[in-house]
C-alpha cells in the first residue's frame, strides 16, 4: 500500500475515483452536479491551501482523503480565531475497509496539516454512514454540534491540536 500526495497527472483518475465513491454514498447529491473543490481540483488542492492524499494498491487508487481551509459556512461554529481546515472526501473501497487504511490516511493528512500551521481540524458526517462517527472519535475528534434535521442529522466534529513548544 502506498500513500501519496496527488500530482497533476493523477487528477483524472482521482476525480473518477472520488465521484464514483460519492455517487455510491450520496446518490442524490451526486445528481446535483460537481462540487466546487472537485471542479477546481488543481487550484484547490495542488496550488491552494488544500491537501489531497490517495492510497494505491497494485497501482490502483483504493482510498482518498483531503482537507480544505474551513469556510465558516456553519454560523453555529466558531473557528474564526484559529487556523482551521475541513477534512473532506474520505473514501475507502469496501474491499480495503476495516484494515486501518482510513486511519493511516488521516494520520498522514494530520502530519501535513501540522506542517502547514493548522490548529484545528473540522469535519461533518452523518449517523447513517455506518461507523463514521465512532471512527472519527477514535481519531481524536469530538462532537461539537448535531443539527436537528431529521434526515441528515449533520454531526459536526473537531480535533484541535495541542500547542507545540
Amino acid at each position: 500500500m502506498i500513500i501519496q500526495a496527488v500530482t497533476r497527472d493523477d487528477i483524472p483518475e482521482v476525480l473518477a475515483f472520488t465521484l464514483q465513491a460519492r455517487a455510491e454514498l450520496f446518490p442524490k447529491l451526486s445528481a446535483s452536479g460537481l462540487p466546487d473543490d472537485l471542479a477546481h481540483f488543481e487550484s484547490t488542492y495542488l496550488q491552494g491551501d488544500g491537501q489531497f492524499l490517495i492510497a494505491r494498491h497494485a497501482g490502483e487508487i483504493v482510498a482518498a482523503i483531503g482537507y480544505l481551509p474551513y469556510d465558516q459556512r456553519f454560523p453555529q461554529l466558531d473557528f474564526h480565531a484559529i487556523k482551521t481546515v475541513e477534512v473532506v472526501r474520505l473514501f475507502v473501497l469496501p474491499a480495503f475497509r476495516r484494515g486501518g487504511l482510513a486511519g493511516q490516511l488521516y494520520r498522514a493528512l494530520t502530519v501535513l496539516a501540522r506542517q502547514n500551521g493548522v490548529e484545528a481540524l473540522y469535519l461533518h458526517t452523518h449517523p447513517f454512514l455506518p461507523g463514521a462517527i465512532d471512527f472519527w472519535v477514535r481519531q481524536g475528534f469530538s462532537v461539537i454540534d448535531i443539527e436537528a434535521d431529521p434526515i441528515w442529522q449533520t454531526t459536526h466534529m473537531e480535533n484541535r491540536f495541542a500547542p507545540t513548544s
